[in-house]
């Protein structure tokens, strides 16, 4: 299937990103082409860290997903328990007793990474927090985060006798191109700030790269003082979909700049070559015996190639459809392919279809007609 690819041919292997002039650099990161899972750079990529508040993913995707899957609404109420009401760090302040529908409770979780709202959901899927975090590790392990551990719905340090939450910087990005699959979330991820309770309490998004960063789209930021500042960060430039996690840094304006400075030298290295997305016409067909009529080449798929910039010379990209179809021609009738090639080398192909039915008309509708017609006896 050549829907969403990327070929080792193209790449030239993961690659470190260049040195910085100057700071702490991180403990471990991943740059990531969110729509592949090509890896493009990366250093201790899975080394185990504490995502702090990044776990807050996790519980969102599970309830999103439930959304998806109908178990769930968006406006059904979720109740805030006595222990949610107490959980302290980040939060929107819920009562005991509050309620608000499930969508406005993962919209604070995301962009105000509260943990109140997150304990709330967890409750309110699960019936106790502890109950969630099996659920956490159950997705986790179907998803093949195998650096990653779960001990708490909502990523703040363990307290005495506690063990931490641990994860790593592939895990977060494999996790994060999950999360980026359901648009609620995204544009949650990216709201720069929204009002909650009425508007009576102004949550302004913990990733300061939506408000700083051209093309950014999310995603979720982490921190407690042994963790340090953590982001996982998505953006969009050119049909080049990327995911930056970086782990432990001492400040949070290194942390965001430097996913800001891999985000930008991702942008810098590599582009995408998109000729034909699932849906989308690629060509007009004229029909003969149609009376003029014309049918669009439609692609079946999305058809992508992820090539580093300087590797990517004698890349052609070609629509091979006819220059006349012959009426009548049927809706999602074959009607040929657009192909990506570099030579005589195919690097990519999808198949495009008649968007519609075209009847015969004249002669050749009388004798597409009795055709099929039952056959009568004289």
């Amino acid at each position: 299937m050549w829907r969403m690819m990327a070929l080792a041919a193209i790449l030239t292997g993961i690659a470190t990103v260049p040195a910085r002039a100057t700071g702490t650099p991180p403990v471990a990161y991943v740059l990531m082409d969110a729509d592949t899972g090509t890896v493009l750079a990366e250093h201790e990529a899975h080394k185990r860290w504490p995502p702090a508040s990044m776990a807050k993913m996790m519980t969102v995707l599970i309830a999103i997903e439930r959304v998806h899957e109908h178990q769930l609404k968006l406006d059904e109420p979720v109740r805030t328990s006595a222990w949610a009401s107490r959980i302290g760090g980040s939060q929107v302040y819920l009562a005991e007793g509050e309620s608000f529908p499930l969508g406005e409770m993962l919209k604070a979780v995301m962009i105000a990474s509260a943990n109140d709202a997150a304990v709330a959901v967890a409750e309110h899927i699960a019936g106790s927090t502890a109950a969630f975090v099996d659920l956490m590790n159950e997705r986790a392990k179907a998803l093949g985060l195998t650096d990653t551990t779960y001990q708490s719905v909502h990523g703040l340090p363990p307290g005495k006798g506690q063990t931490a939450d641990l994860t790593s910087a592939h895990d977060l990005a494999v996790l994060g191109r999950e999360v980026m699959k359901y648009p609620e979330v995204m544009q949650w991820a990216g709201t720069a700030s929204a009002g909650f309770r009425n508007d009576t309490l102004q949550m302004a998004n913990t990733n300061h790269l939506v408000r700083t960063f051209s093309g950014a789209t999310g995603l979720k930021t982490g921190y407690y003082r042994e963790a340090g500042f953590s982001v996982t960060a998505t953006a969009t430039r050119n049909d080049l979909n990327l995911i930056a996690v970086i782990l432990g840094l001492p400040t949070k304006n290194e942390c965001f700049g430097e996913a800001a400075r891999i985000l930008n030298e991702g942008f810098a290295s590599y582009r995408v070559v998109a000729p034909a997305h699932r849906g989308t016409a690629v060509g007009q067909i004229p029909v003969a015996g149609a009376n003029g009529e014309t049918v669009q080449a439609v692609a079946l798929d999305d058809l992508r190639l992820l090539v580093k910039r300087g590797d990517d010379k004698g890349i052609a990209v070609e629509a091979r459809i006819p220059r006349l179809l012959q009426a009548p021609v049927h809706e999602h009738q074959p009607v040929g392919d657009v192909v990506i090639r570099r030579g005589d080398q195919e690097l990519g192909r999808v198949g495009v279809v008649a968007d519609r039915d075209v009847a015969a008309t004249g002669w050749l509708s009388w004798l597409w007609n009795r055709s099929l017609s039952p056959a009568t006896t004289p």
